[in-house]
Formats: structure tokens, C-alpha cells, sequence
């Protein structure tokens, strides 16, 4: 089935007319079946399924995939999985995030994204604008459809129903609906204009998490966002874990496993892994770091050379965090998440950052 290009009628029904709200593309399929084709080739056993970042990109990710990407913000983010995207090269990748600050700004840096569904984009928060990411949006390096932060959340929320769409009230009279892929409906009951946002099914998703068996059970301490219904609308879902625990140890707190280990395709242990982004209760994010990434990216040369030292010229996630300070810098946002070492030497840099 073609993806809605123009205003239809429903089969059968003359009387009822659905117009097309916003002229963006929709870069997914909604269709519940074809999706659902995927997930029954799911092996549902407990298998182990430990892996490297390197194996997992390799093997799970195929040029031309749609990504969605966990965490908010810069908060929790598979960097990681990210860093290996870039390093091996995928190209022309679809994504969507809720709300993308250093993901985006990667997989631009390293052109992987050739199209994108958008929310909340291109500022670094407090930390100012990613240049590279503006460009990319303003010189049509990467087609975006636009939604609100809802919007995004209730696509995932509806692949996780198994519904092909959901209807909302919310984008109605904004701008942000006619740069949507959005589609207005009459409600079936009361007549009413409804805006009906379709189920966004990603090829891969990548979820940061405090703690996973190596099955897949995974727990996050603090907020999920919208994880919860990422990790069951993506057709395959890698998971990097700050620690590798115990089934038993998983089994004792069971309200806190959020991703069962059937939704699981591949399990990468990366302590830090979500560096330089903060990891809630255990990191806090290198604003040392971001100030060089957002500096870097005025000068083309500059970032060519800054992407080589912390990302081309590194074998590995742990390579990456020797080079950015090592243990006394992890020491020391651990510190700051913490809110220990404050009255220290050590602790009173932070007050400058």
C-alpha cells in the first residue's frame, strides 16, 4: 500500500472523506500486518545475546534503515551505537527521536541521515545551536516531516497498540501540522475534525538502560519517556546497558523490567555508554566536551579533525572515553550526579563550567 500522497475517501463509504493535513512525506509504512510480519520472525527463547557495538551496527543495521533512537534530550543516549554507525559508515538512514540533541548532531556529522521526523531539533539546550545540524535542515541535506514532542510520543504509542494510527486534537491550528504528514478524519462517533497520526514502526531502535540480563531484560531507573513503546514498536531493538546483571537479580525487582527480553535482538554491555550525554543517578553530561563539539563545528577543518580524534581514529567506545579524560573524568561526573565532591577541589570546578 502507498504511503497517503493525496486526499481519499474510505472504501466503500462515499460519505466519509479523509484530506491529507500536511504536504511532508511519511517515511514509514503504518500497516499493523506487514509489521507484525517482522515481529513473528522474532526468536522468543531466552537465548543469550551478547554482542560488541560493532557486531550489533553490522549485523542489525543495513543502509537505508529508519532509526529511532531512546532517551531525551541529552539524557540516556546510546552513544555508543552511534559512534559505530558513523565509524562503519551506514548511509542514507532514516530517524526519529522525541527530543534529539547529540544523536541527531552525530549521525548528521557523520552523513549517515538522509531523512528524518522532527520534533524537537537542532538546539543543544543551554548549550546553544549545533551548526551542522541547522545547515543540514537549511540546505536540504536531510528531508524533515515535522510533529510535536506529543505527536512523536503517540506514533510509537500506536505501533505499540498494534493500531495503524491514533487520533489526536492537539496539532490542529498550528503550523506544525501542515509541515506533518498528518491526515484530518471526522470522529466516527461525534463528527467532529480529528488529525489522525500513524504508527511509526523503525526498522532498528537503540535504547540506553541502566542495567539488562543477557537476554534482554532490561531496567532504566528514573524516567522511560517513550522508550516503553519504542522498544515494542521497533522491529528489531538493540539495548547497550551500563552493567550486565543476573537473571535472578533482574527477577527480585520485576516492576522495574520495562523491556522484556523477547522485544530484544541485541545486548551490548558498555559501562558510560550514554558518555557524554547524562546517565540519571550514575553520570552527569561533559559540558567540557559538548563546549569543544559545538566550538568544533564552526570551522569545517575543525570538526574534520575533531570527528578523527574522538570517532574515526578510535577503535572502540572505550578508546573514546580514555581520550575525553578517562577514569578521573568519569570520577568526576559521577561526582557531579551525584552531588558528592562539591566542597572539594575536585568538585568546585563544576561551579565554571
Amino acid at each position: 500500500m502507498d504511503h497517503i500522497t493525496a486526499d481519499y475517501s474510505v472504501a466503500g463509504d462515499q460519505n466519509v472523506t479523509y484530506k491529507k493535513a500536511g504536504f511532508r512525506r511519511l517515511f514509514t509504512n503504518p500497516d499493523v500486518n506487514e509489521a507484525r510480519n517482522h515481529f513473528k520472525k522474532k526468536n522468543r527463547k531466552m537465548t543469550g545475546k551478547i554482542c560488541t557495538a560493532s557486531e550489533a551496527v553490522k549485523h542489525l543495521i543495513q543502509d537505508g534503515d529508519y532509526l529511532a533512537v531512546g532517551g531525551f534530550s541529552s539524557c540516556r543516549k546510546p552513544v555508543a551505537v552511534l559512534h559505530e554507525i558513523m565509524r562503519q559508515k551506514k548511509r542514507n538512514l532514516g530517524y526519529s527521536g522525541h527530543t534529539t540533541t547529540h544523536d541527531l548532531q552525530l549521525l548528521i556529522a557523520g552523513k549517515c541521515v538522509n531523512r528524518v521526523d522532527v520534533a524537537y531539533v537542532v538546539a543543544m539546550e543551554a548549550r546553544g545551536l549545533s551548526r551542522i545540524v541547522r545547515k543540514a535542515f537549511e540546505q536540504g541535506e536531510v528531508e524533515a516531516t515535522e510533529w510535536s514532542n506529543g505527536a512523536m510520543a503517540w506514533r510509537f504509542k500506536a505501533a505499540a497498540m498494534g493500531v495503524p494510527f491514533v487520533p489526536a486534537r492537539s496539532l490542529m491550528g498550528t503550523d506544525t501540522l501542515k509541515f506533518s504528514a498528518a491526515v484530518e478524519m471526522p470522529c466516527p462517533f461525534t463528527g467532529d475534525k480529528l488529525v489522525a497520526l500513524p504508527a511509526l514502526y523503525p526498522d532498528v531502535g537503540i535504547i540506553h538502560v541502566h542495567r539488562s540480563d543477557i537476554y534482554g531484560n532490561c531496567q532504566v531507573d528514573g524516567l522511560t519517556m517513550f522508550d516503553h513503546d519504542l522498544s515494542r514498536a521497533a522491529k528489531k531493538l538493540i539495548v547497550t546497558a551500563e552493567e550486565i546483571i543476573s537473571t535472578d537479580e533482574i527477577r527480585r525487582i520485576p516492576h522495574s523490567t520495562f523491556i522484556p527480553y523477547y522485544l530484544v535482538d541485541a545486548v551490548i554491555e558498555a559501562p558510560f555508554g550514554a558518555y557524554p550525554t547524562n546517565m540519571p543517578y550514575l553520570y552527569f553530561s561533559d559540558e567540557l566536551h559538548f563546549s569543544e563539539w559545538i566550538a568544533s563545528e564552526k570551522d569545517e577543518i575543525k570538526l574534520a579533525s575533531f570527528l578523527q580524534k574522538n570517532i574515526y581514529g578510535l577503535k572502540d567506545h572505550w578508546e573514546y572515553l580514555e581520550q575525553n579524560g578517562g577514569v578521573k573524568r568519569l570520577c568526576e561526573l559521577k561526582d557531579r550526579e551525584n552531588m558528592t565532591g562539591l566542597l572539594t577541589n575536585t568538585g568546585s570546578q563544576f561551579f565554571d563550567e
